[in-house]
């Protein structure tokens, strides 16, 4: 079965630019002082119930995989591409990184403790997100948790162009509020919904959903 388009191209759009994408953004979460507590009380939440191992879905170069590790949690990296792997692995030594798409993944039902999608389903047209959230759903264990951010606002973003290469990449904005429905429909119950206004360098404000699925 041929993969769907969307797939195809973030791949081969990350893929071509990736190191300029990561040298750009590396120090971004250091600057980020919500995102940074949003981290830290999910990590908080795995451990309380006893920790376990955590997949960060969509990781790019792995800045969150890397900070959830030293926040003390059991924490690998999965993303569509290789190009972003490669640095993932270069700048994170020791932690494990793999291959594969979100709607699909690799792992046994309940092989988690926990699950981040910080800014990763942003290239999901929404008409796919209520299986990618199924998808979050099966490989949870119950009671496990779920983190997700993502750009607030309507439509999508196209760019032809970013840092100087070609490409065809589509930003889809959400709204809170649906997200929370597809994500109550998939099966979790929520924790938290904290909306932040944009930071200087951002378009648009910004969504983080903390989520669990019921034991």
């Amino acid at each position: 079965m041929d993969e769907p388009t969307y797939l195809t191209t973030t791949r081969t759009g990350y893929d071509a630019i990736a190191v300029d994408f990561t040298e750009h953004f590396k120090a971004e979460l250091q600057a980020r002082t919500w995102e940074r507590t949003f981290l830290a009380a999910f990590a908080e939440f795995v451990q309380a119930d006893g920790g376990g191992v955590v997949a960060d879905v969509g990781c790019g170069a792995g800045r969150v995989t890397g900070h959830l590790h030293e926040l003390g949690l059991d924490v690998f990296g999965i993303d569509l591409s290789p190009g972003m792997l490669a640095l993932a692995r270069r700048d994170n030594p020791g932690l494990r990184f793999e291959e594969g798409a979100m709607a699909e993944l690799d792992l046994k039902d309940g092989d988690l403790a926990g699950l981040v999608a910080w800014y990763s389903i942003i290239h999901t047209p929404p008409e796919s997100l209520p299986a990618v959230f199924a998808e979050f759903h099966r490989v949870l264990a119950p009671g496990g948790h779920l983190a997700v951010a993502f750009q607030v606002g309507d439509g999508i973003m196209h760019y032809d162009e970013a840092f100087g290469h070609t490409v065809s990449l589509d930003f889809h904005r959400g709204s809170p509020e649906r997200i929370v429905d597809m994500l109550t429909e998939a099966g979790f119950v929520m924790h938290a919904t904290l909306l932040r206004e944009a930071y200087e360098t951002e378009p648009t404000p910004q969504a983080h959903l903390l989520a669990r699925k019921p034991r």
